[in-house]
């Protein structure tokens, strides 16, 4: 079954991610891991791809029945009990995987050994024990955990590239319009940019787990700050390239902490956050190897709906890339009468009173091209914008500042 398409509109800027009218159809196969939100957001994507034709084959997700509903509502060809059986069917291109983070790094490297290009949301890896560990696995020291995310990384590094197979990084953030003519500007400009400041803070999140190390791999930092900060790197890296140079991260300096642990059950009845042995806040500075800056920011206390922003301060230029929320419909309500299960904004409870509505958030946020570009690189096999050498630099940066607020030091890279 080859899903619907929509016309998307195309980028009125240099550095256009959708295809130019020479780009022959193709068909690509797609099957996902996992049947949860990041599955959604994903399958949104795919029925918005023009210029390629996407089969929406199956759907494997540890709970068989909703398995079974996402693939009977959004028109894969059917629901499988396991991985394997993604793996072991030949038709399908590209694996995605949207499983909770602890089994993307068997998951991707399975994936590639099958033959299958690999789709990875974020956070790409990163530590949820090893036998052995104290519990809770929060408790283990953070050098141990960087080491051996290190080690990941290199091993995955290698079976990446002696693959053949394509690598995607699915970080929405790089596929922003907001960022996307961001970057253009800079390069056209060839401006500098001196300072960065990156968040993405919200209530809490919805997931039962996410207050355990050992199922999210830490806390806001990596669940929700790796957003901007995938973002800020991967500007960096589009600065370095427009200047024919090479930049990278030289240091990082961080501190986290748990600042609901003193409220009662009474004070904590609007926030979500729930952790146990990770952080709800984390702030994270980055020195770049040529002197520039980088401040990322990620919170679980924060209410009225969910912030995503991107600042970024250059010698001739300041662009403020505010992804959500924007003011571009803001609505006010006496009452809710009618628009119950309307969705107005992500994480905001209450519809009462003036709000600013997420408007073509899909599109804002950078899923709708995120999932083109992704589809464009498996059917005329070229790199992704967003790709290994992203998620590995986030993966590392952010274990980095485990470290760092650990030790009360800066890491050096």
């Amino acid at each position: 079954m080859t899903v619907s398409r929509l016309q998307a509109p195309r980028w009125g800027h240099p550095a256009s991610l959708l295809p130019s009218p020479t780009v022959t159809r193709e068909r690509v196969v797609v099957g996902i891991a996992g049947a949860g939100y990041g599955a959604w957001l994903h399958i949104n994507g795919y029925r918005k791809v023009h210029g390629i034709d996407v089969e929406l084959r199956a759907v494997a997700d540890v709970d068989s029945r909703r398995a079974s509903d996402m693939a009977h509502t959004h028109g894969f060809e059917k629901a499988v009990g396991s991985f394997d059986d993604l793996l072991a069917d030949d038709e399908i291109d590209v694996v995605d995987i949207c499983t909770p983070p602890s089994a993307h790094l068997d998951m991707v490297g399975r994936a590639l050994a099958a033959g299958k290009h690999v789709i990875c949301e974020k956070p790409l890896t990163g530590y949820f024990g090893r036998p052995g560990d104290p519990e809770p696995v929060g408790s283990v020291p953070k050098s141990r955990m960087y080491e051996q995310v290190v080690e990941d990384l290199d091993r995955l590094r290698s079976a990446v590239e002696s693959s053949g197979r394509r690598f995607m990084y699915a970080e929405n953030f790089v596929y922003s319009p907001l960022v996307q003519m961001s970057a253009d500007i800079i390069r056209a400009k060839g401006s500098r940019i001196l300072l960065m400041k990156g968040e993405e803070s919200l209530k809490g999140s919805s997931s039962p787990v996410a207050g355990e190390w050992k199922h999210t791999g830490g806390g806001s930092l990596i669940r929700i700050g790796s957003h901007p900060l995938g973002g800020a790197l991967w500007l960096k890296q589009q600065e370095a390239r427009a200047r024919g140079e090479r930049i990278g991260v030289a240091s990082v300096v961080a501190e986290t902490g748990r600042v609901t642990d003193g409220l009662s059950g009474d004070e904590l009845r609007h926030i979500t956050a729930r952790p146990v042995d990770v952080e709800d806040f984390a702030s994270v500075t980055i020195t770049f190897t040529d002197g520039s800056k980088a401040l990322i920011v990620a919170s679980d206390t924060s209410l009225g709906g969910t912030r995503n922003l991107l600042e970024i301060y250059c010698n001739d230029a300041v662009l403020d890339a505010n992804l959500t929320p924007t003011n571009m419909l803001e609505t006010y309500f006496l009452d809710e009468e009618g628009i119950e299960d309307f969705q107005l904004a992500e994480m905001l409870p209450s519809k009462l009173g003036w709000n600013k509505a997420f408007v073509a958030d899909e599109v804002i946020r950078g899923y709708t091209a995120e999932i083109q570009d992704f589809m464009e690189t498996v059917a005329h096999d070229r790199e992704p914008l967003s790709g290994f050498d992203l998620a590995a630099d986030v993966t590392r940066v952010i274990y980095a500042a485990y470290l760092s607020a650990e030790e009360g030091r800066r890491v050096e890279l």
